[in-house]
Order: C-alpha cells, then sequence, then structure tokens
C-alpha cells in the first residue's frame, strides 16, 4: 500500500525572530496544506532547513506536523501522513534519529543518499539495509545527484525494494531513462515520487504516485489537482496545471531553496521569519520577479 498518493507537500520551517522554530505558524502552515487538499505532510526536508537544525528541534518539528496533520486531518476527514526527513551521511545516526522519530509519531521517514563521504552502490545498499532493520515505518529513499554527488542506480535500488519497509523513491536526479529503468525494475515493489515540480506530470506518465513538492508551499490546491486529474485520466487538465506554474518554479529554483520559497509564503502573509546562516535571503531582483509571477498566478 501507497504512503499516499499525490501531492506532498515539503513544508518549510518558519522562525521567530530570534530564529527559534515557531511551533505556532508551523501548526498554521499544515493547516492550510489540508484544508486546500495536501495528501502528506513532508517535515524536515531540505525545504525544511534540516541541516541546520539540531537533535532537538528536528524531533519538536517532526512532532508538531504529527500533531496538526492529525487534528487538521480528522476536521477533513481524512487521514493525511507525516513523511520525516532523516537523511545523513553517518549511517549510526540516521538509524538512531529515525527510531527518535517514530517515536514522535512519522508515519514514514525519508532518508537522501549520503553526501560529502558519500559511498559506493554497496555502500548504499548496506546504508539503507540497516536503517530499514532500525525502524518499524515505510522508507521512502531520496535520490538527488545535483546536491549529494551521489546517484543511486535503479539496479540498487531494485535490490533495497526487496526489504518490506524499503516502500518509494523520491527522485530527483532529472534523468527520464534513470526513471523508466526504476519502474522497469522494481514495478509495483516501489512507488516513485517527482522530486522536481518542474516534471510531476512526464515522472506521472512513468507510473509515479505523486510528488513530494515546494511549490506546494505556496500553491496546495494546484500541485493536489496536477496529480489527481492524470490519475483520473484528465492528462490535458493536468500538463496545463504543469505548465502553468512553471514560471513561478523557476523563481523558485533560481536560486539555492528554500531561500525562494520561504520569501514567497512570507508575501502571502505567513510568518515565515528569516532563514539560517549560510542560507541568505534572495536578491532584489528575483524578489520583483517572485512577485510578479505570484502575481499573475493568483497567489497574493
Amino acid at each position: 500500500m501507497s504512503i499516499f498518493i499525490g501531492s506532498g507537500a515539503a513544508v518549510c520551517t518558519p522562525f521567530d525572530a530570534g530564529n527559534r522554530f515557531n511551533p505556532e505558524e508551523y501548526e498554521k502552515l499544515i493547516k492550510f496544506q489540508i484544508e486546500n487538499g495536501t495528501d502528506a505532510i513532508v517535515s524536515c526536508g531540505t525545504t525544511g532547513e534540516l541541516s541546520t537544525l539540531s537533535k532537538d528541534e528536528h524531533i519538536e518539528v517532526v512532532r508538531t506536523a504529527v500533531n496538526a496533520a492529525k487534528k487538521y486531518g480528522e476536521t477533513q476527514g481524512r487521514n493525511v501522513p507525516v513523511i520525516a526527513g532523516a537523511g545523513g551521511n553517518n549511517t549510526a545516526y540516521c538509524e538512531e534519529i529515525g527510531r527518535e522519530l517514530a517515536k514522535a509519531g512519522a508515519d514514514a521517514l525519508m532518508y537522501t543518499t549520503p553526501y560529502y563521504n558519500k559511498t559506493s552502490q554497496r555502500g548504499l545498499i548496506e546504508h539503507f539495509t540497516r536503517i530499514a532493520a532500525a525502524v518499524n515505518v515505510p522508507i521512502v529513499m531520496y535520490n538527488i545527484p545535483p546536491r549529494t554527488a551521489m546517484n543511486m542506480t535503479p539496479k540498487t535500488m531494485a535490490e533495497l525494494a526487496k526489504i518490506p519497509n524499503i516502500t518509494a523513491v523520491k527522485e530527483a536526479s532529472g534523468d527520464f531513462g534513470h526513471v523508466a529503468e526504476i519502474a522497469e525494475r522494481c514495478g509495483d515493489a516501489l512507488d516513485i515520487y517527482s522530486g522536481n515540480d518542474d516534471y510531476i506530470v512526464p515522472i506521472l506518465s512513468l507510473g509515479g504516485k505523486g510528488v513530494i513538492s515546494t511549490i506546494a508551499n505556496i500553491a496546495p490546491a494546484q500541485v493536489h489537482d496536477l496529480v489527481m486529474k492524470f490519475h483520473e485520466g484528465d492528462v490535458a487538465g493536468s500538463r496545463k496545471i504543469q505548465l502553468g506554474i512553471l514560471p513561478i518554479v523557476r523563481c523558485l529554483f533560481a536560486d539555492v531553496n528554500p531561500i525562494v520559497i520561504k520569501t514567497a509564503l512570507n508575501l502571502m502573509g505567513f510568518k515565515m521569519g528569516g532563514l539560517r546562516a549560510p542560507l541568505v535571503a534572495p536578491e532584489d531582483v528575483l524578489i520583483a520577479q517572485l512577485q510578479q509571477a505570484m502575481k499573475e498566478y493568483g497567489l497574493i
């Protein structure tokens, strides 16, 4: 059974004036997501600035997400799973934090491939096998070579998909031949989610279940509809939404994520606060381009 089908919003982490986690605003963000049809909450991913959070903050953010998703999901008569980012380049710590996040109520865990020290394909199999044995919740592997400088091959994914609780991959390689081979080798044993907002429809066409999305922070209903229209057979309607969001997507990724998406949420009236160093605010020219794109799309 899939963790979710549709749009998983990779929710930004808001900070207060002292650059501390702001749980009240985070709950508002999750309420906004669920009321607008988002199918899963992804907490503490790249977009959630995981790499700048302490262990205690990490657990607090995920616990807040779990409680808010349950609260607002119940008001909508829906079960909205929380997927907690838990990636790192230290296998032992990945095991440890995975157990803690599962205790905090996460329905699934998402792990990037190790970065900087990286590893071999054999090492990836060892890394994910150990993590899977350490936790009792589903695992989403996250393949994002542009950030980690480590690409997981379809052959490796097929081997790992034999492990019962490794159930999905967030695929952000940008290589559609690679995605097609994942689908070919893994079949129903591994769900595929798009890891990029600019090619959701192409991944759906290769059997993808949905997207783990950045733009869903500001356009949750549209991203949900994009995926559902495709699955319901309205490919033209899905494609129309995909093409319509591209001007905003180009702005969002004109600087390092989540710099621009946090700015976009602030423009919409959410109190996101600033970024944690080494990330810095976008340049004024990019903010102006973002504002224009959001106005034209009707978001502000």
